[in-house]
């Protein structure tokens, strides 16, 4: 994925019903591709051999 220009952050804040000042697009934009950076990275992960989390339990290593 290209970076998200400041233009295109605005445009996607306008089609979500958000008001984004204007000096806050270039903030957005750079937020936004961090984020889309992490994601990324966090669905390479080979996750198959994790057991699931169940809420209640505690964790030994903690």
């Amino acid at each position: 994925m290209s970076s998200l220009t400041p233009g295109e952050a605005a445009r996607w804040a306008a089609r979500a019903g958000l008001s984004l000042p204007n000096d806050r697009h270039a903030v957005v934009a750079a937020t936004a591709d961090h984020i889309h950076s992490v994601v990324s990275v966090l669905r390479e992960l080979d996750l198959g051999d994790t057991a699931p989390f169940h809420a209640g339990e505690t964790d030994a290593t903690a």
